[in-house]
C-alpha cells in the first residue's frame, strides 16, 4: 500500500516540513517513538525541494520514501508548493486546510519559528494560520471523494527546532530512538555530507552537520537528564494535570 494512500481514521499526528528531510532532522526521533507506541502519524512536505544545491526532485521522492518507512508512518504526502517561492496566502493555506481536514491530527508539527532557511520560517506562520482557519464553519472544503470536509482544528500546534538554537518550551526524551532518526536522516544520501559526491558543498552537507544530528540531541538530553531528547515551542500556554507530570532534573 503506498504511502499516500487515503486512510478514514483520524491521525494522532501530522508533522509538517517545508522540505523532505526538515521533519527527519526536526522531530524524527519524536516520530518514531509515537509509532512504537501505536499512535497514527503522518508527515506531509510542503515543496520538492526543487532548488536545492545537490540531488533532484525524483532523488529526493525516493529519499523520503526509505526514510518514511525507517519512521514506520502511515501517510506521507506532498503538497508540491514552489520550493522557495511560496506564500502564505489564501490558496495555500486551503491546501493545508484540506489536509488537516482530511486527517484531522490531534497534534500538529512544523517548522521552526524561525531559522537560516526563509522557507522555515513561512511555513511555520502558514501551518499555524491554516490549523486556526481550518476550525471556522463557513471555510468550505470538499475531499478527494466530492463529499465537502467538516471543520476541524487541532488541539495542539509544536514547532521543531532546525538550524537555529531555539530554546525549546518543553523536550521529549528520543534516547531509545536516536539511531532510529539518525538512519532517516541518512536516507537523504543526496543531501548531507558524502565524502565521494561530486556536486557542490552547502551548509548541510558539511560532515560536521551530519554530526551536529547526534550532539545537539545529547545537548537537550544532558539539560533534560537523559541520553539524548528532541525540542519543541509552542505559542500557547502547556496545560497539565497535575505537577507530578512534570519531570525535572
Amino acid at each position: 500500500m503506498s504511502l499516500s494512500s487515503y486512510h478514514k481514521e483520524d491521525f494522532d499526528i501530522i508533522a509538517f516540513g517545508a522540505h523532505p528531510d526538515d521533519v527527519e532532522l526536526g522531530c524524527g526521533g519524536t516520530i518514531a517513538k509515537v509509532v512504537k507506541e501505536g499512535k497514527r502519524v503522518g508527515v506531509v512536505d510542503l515543496t520538492q525541494g526543487e532548488l536545492g544545491t545537490r540531488g533532484s526532485v525524483s532523488i529526493r521522492y525516493q529519499e523520503a520514501e526509505k526514510a518514511s518507512q525507517i519512521l514506520g508512518v502511515q501517510m506521507r504526502r506532498n503538497l508540491k508548493f514552489s520550493d522557495g517561492f511560496f506564500t502564505n496566502d489564501k490558496e495555500h493555506q486551503m491546501k493545508v486546510i484540506e489536509i488537516l481536514r482530511k486527517y484531522r491530527p490531534k497534534i500538529v508539527l512544523c517548522n521552526a519559528i524561525k531559522d537560516r532557511h526563509i522557507d522555515h520560517a513561512k511555513a511555520s506562520k502558514l501551518i499555524e494560520d491554516a490549523c486556526f482557519l481550518s476550525g471556522l464553519e463557513k471555510i468550505k472544503t470538499i475531499d478527494q471523494d466530492g463529499t465537502q470536509q467538516k471543520a476541524f482544528r487541532p488541539s495542539s500546534i509544536y514547532h521543531y527546532i532546525q538550524w537555529q538554537e531555539i530554546e525549546p518550551d518543553f523536550v521529549v526524551d528520543i534516547s531509545d530512538f536516536i539511531t532510529q532518526k539518525q538512519q532517516a536522516v541518512e536516507s537523504y544520501n543526496s543531501q548531507f555530507y558524502d565524502p565521494n559526491s561530486k556536486e557542490n558543498n552547502t551548509p548541510i552537507s558539511s560532515k560536521n552537520f551530519l554530526e551536529s544530528i547526534i550532539y545537539r540531541a545529547a545537548n537537550l538530553g544532558r539539560l533534560s537528564g537523559v541520553d539524548y531528547a528532541e525540542g519543541f515551542t509552542c505559542n500557547k500556554t502547556l496545560l497539565v494535570d497535575s505537577l507530578f507530570d512534570l519531570k525535572n532534573l
